[in-house]
């Protein structure tokens, strides 16, 4: 598909990525959706008369002109739902962009990915959570998502770099501007030793209702997302809801009683949103990294006569190592609905079993 019909899909007003990804699966790529007539579009269910008006009269071609421009100029790469390169993470999210711009080098399909979140009135407490997480996890080969607002987030990003962990900041806005303005030399270490990800065209300003699209990202890129301190209300509880929507794992570090700055990790770890983290050790045991054996003793194992077809590709990816759902599903090809039926029948056969983090691996 043509670059530009892509971009340009997502600037047509009144389409979201939902209605974007319904036309061109309909259609069968971005150019048709802009040769379909008025009434070809008006047979797709969910799209009325205003959003057909919108993409036969629409200048967003015209515009992702612009976007190619800079995209070039600067060297930005554009990641299509479609494209391998896509975070499988996220594409499994029913409301995923369908277009992201990415600048940097870091593999957002990485096998360990977690987000850091957390308020912006960061306190001494989180800032020395944040260093003790990066040094902690530096081994487990990891990459650290966040934000790239003021307090927590930040925090995450510098002690990343600090101890040589890729990590990548997610935007509320275009790549044509960094916000907050103070954080452009981190943003520009980054995109050596990480990367700057958005959604959001040229010229998108880091306008409020922004950022609980990005919060979404944030939650969707990563295996787990960790809030090392939050107030009662604000992104980094949006952000933990939204990662349990996507049946991703979320953490928090405590706080004292009384505490404003960690009275959001309190409530969630209270009311059961989140796991209790009083260690950084405690997500590599949680999320089932502690199990660093060589395999060979699984690959020698006796399987059980009669597997489908499809349990044995199961067993086939997990000969490589242990795979989280998401990864199954995506490099089996089987839906999740009946991938969790082939893992039930092959734990109960003891050929393999699961760990902390939605984790499964090849029993022996």
């Amino acid at each position: 598909m043509s670059l530009i019909h892509k971009i340009a899909l997502t600037l047509i007003d009144s389409v979201g990525h939902v209605h974007a990804k319904q036309l061109v699966e309909h259609f069968g790529s971005a150019e048709a959706v802009f040769s379909a007539s008025f009434g070809a579009l008006m047979e797709i269910p969910g799209i009325g008369k205003v959003t057909a008006g919108n993409i036969i009269k629409t200048d967003a071609l015209r515009r992702a002109e612009e976007q190619l421009h800079f995209i070039e100029k600067h060297q930005v790469k554009v990641l299509f739902y479609t494209d391998d390169d896509y975070p499988h993470r996220l594409r499994h999210c029913y409301d995923a962009p369908m277009v992201l711009y990415y600048k940097g080098g870091a593999d957002l399909n990485r096998q360990r990915i977690i987000s850091v979140v957390g308020t912006r009135r960061a306190t001494e407490y989180g800032r020395q959570l944040c260093r003790h997480l990066a040094e902690t996890l530096q081994p487990y080969g990891v990459t650290i998502v966040s934000g790239m607002a003021y307090g927590i987030d930040i925090a995450a990003h510098k002690e990343s770099l600090n101890f040589n962990i890729p990590t990548v900041g997610v935007l509320a806005h275009g790549l044509d501007r960094i916000y907050p303005p103070a954080h452009l030399p981190v943003a520009r270490q980054m995109v050596s030793e990480g990367g700057l990800l958005t959604e959001f065209p040229l010229n998108t300003a880091p306008d409020k209702e922004n950022f609980p699209k990005r919060n979404r990202i944030i939650a969707g890129l990563a295996d787990a997302t960790i809030v090392v301190e939050a107030i009662a209300k604000g992104g980094a509880l949006i952000t933990a809801d939204i990662a349990s929507s996507y049946s991703r794992d979320v953490f928090a570090f405590p706080g004292r009683t009384g505490d404003k700055s960690s009275e959001g990790c309190n409530f969630l770890i209270k009311t059961n949103r989140a796991g209790l983290i009083t260690h950084a050790q405690d997500i590599p045991y949680y999320m089932g990294w502690e199990k660093e054996q060589v395999h060979a003793a699984a690959l020698q194992i006796q399987l059980p006569v009669g597997l489908s077809d499809e349990e044995q590709r199961v067993v086939d990816v997990l000969r490589a190592g242990p795979a989280r759902v998401d990864e199954l599903a995506l490099r089996t090809g089987i839906q999740q609905s009946q991938l969790a039926m082939h893992l039930l029948n092959l734990e109960i056969q003891g050929v393999l079993i699961a760990l902390p983090g939605s984790l499964y691996q090849l029993a022996g």
